[in-house]
């Protein structure tokens, strides 16, 4: 058999398309599965949402009446219990009080719940002048927490661990530089296609236009070289295929394989480039994020005080 057929049956194992954490590490999601959770919470928030407002328009309650008041008093609970997940990051009495994952999955809940009771207890509408601030204050915040939790998610596993991970299918590819033969031996060009997106993507000049390069155009861009590789790791494994008289199966089974590193190759590139990106992102989020909570709180106190006294 030739050299360039073993280098392909010298194909990696399974482990390598496993998402087996590393020592102290979450475990990691594959970049599909983690967009499908995004697009499902976003698409229940929305559905949640328009279903309050199906309610409001029933004319079940007003908002000064009994049901009213204490829907927006539920509401407003909830709003102020959500200052204790920054209380449980950063006062050192309260570390041991269970993991900052279930804070922070509480933390969406009540920045989801609140508002939208409180938008229930308007019914969608707005009496007053500090009303209306309270209001768009409110879903300015809102909005800006699920923008956060967007973020946050893509920021959370680390850049030593998008590193590592991106090392490790180096060198199991073979693409790293210490490695004497490349897994991909058989399709030089795909070789280095991958090698020259990772290049260009890594050394990156840092600015604001690149991170939105890379958190925008950089997925269309992925799909655009894995098209690229996969059309010529069909060429070069059907020109195998023919001269070694391979079985169908075979073949399929080659490509197949082939076909997935290359994915998973390109998608630990996407990560490593796209978390500086986000970071620089998530840190401008919280500069704008934050004034517009003092103006929430200020204006619901004031909101609350005048319901009360008039």
């Amino acid at each position: 058999m030739s050299v360039r057929s073993e280098t392909l049956f010298d194909f990696p194992d399974t482990t390598l398309f496993s998402d087996t954490p590393m020592a102290g590490q979450e475990p990691a999601r594959a970049p599909g599965k983690r967009l499908s959770t995004d697009v499902m919470v976003y698409l229940a928030i929305a559905a949640l949402v328009a279903a309050t407002w199906k309610i409001s328009q029933m004319g079940l309650f007003k908002a000064g009446d009994d049901t009213g008041y204490w829907i927006g008093v539920t509401g407003g609970v909830m709003m102020v219990l959500l200052f204790s997940y920054p209380l449980r990051k950063h006062f050192a009495f309260t570390r041991n009080w269970g993991r900052m994952k279930w804070w922070f999955l509480v933390h969406m809940v009540l920045g989801v719940g609140g508002p939208t009771l409180i938008l229930l207890h308007s019914t969608f509408r707005v009496g007053s002048l500090n009303a209306a601030v309270a209001m768009y204050s409110m879903i300015i915040v809102a909005l800006s927490g699920v923008v956060g939790r967007f973020l946050y998610a893509r920021v959370n596993r680390g850049l030593h661990f998008e590193r590592v991970t991106l090392q490790d299918l180096q060198v199991r590819a073979g693409l790293d530089e210490e490695q004497a033969r490349s897994r991909l031996a058989f399709a030089p060009k795909v070789e280095e296609r991958l090698s020259a997106f990772e290049q260009h993507e890594i050394h990156a000049k840092a600015s604001w236009l690149t991170y939105v390069r890379q958190v925008f155009w950089l997925p269309i861009y992925q799909w655009l070289v894995y098209r690229e590789c996969e059309a010529e790791l069909r060429r070069e494994l059907l020109s195998l295929a023919k001269h070694e008289h391979w079985h169908k199966s075979d073949y399929v089974a080659r490509k197949k394989n082939s076909n997935e590193l290359v994915n998973q190759y390109l998608n630990a590139v996407v990560r490593v480039v796209q978390f500086k990106a986000y970071e620089r992102l998530f840190s401008l989020w919280h500069v704008a994020h934050i004034p517009f909570v003092y103006l929430l709180i200020i204006s619901a106190v004031v909101h609350v005080v005048a319901v009360h006294a008039y």
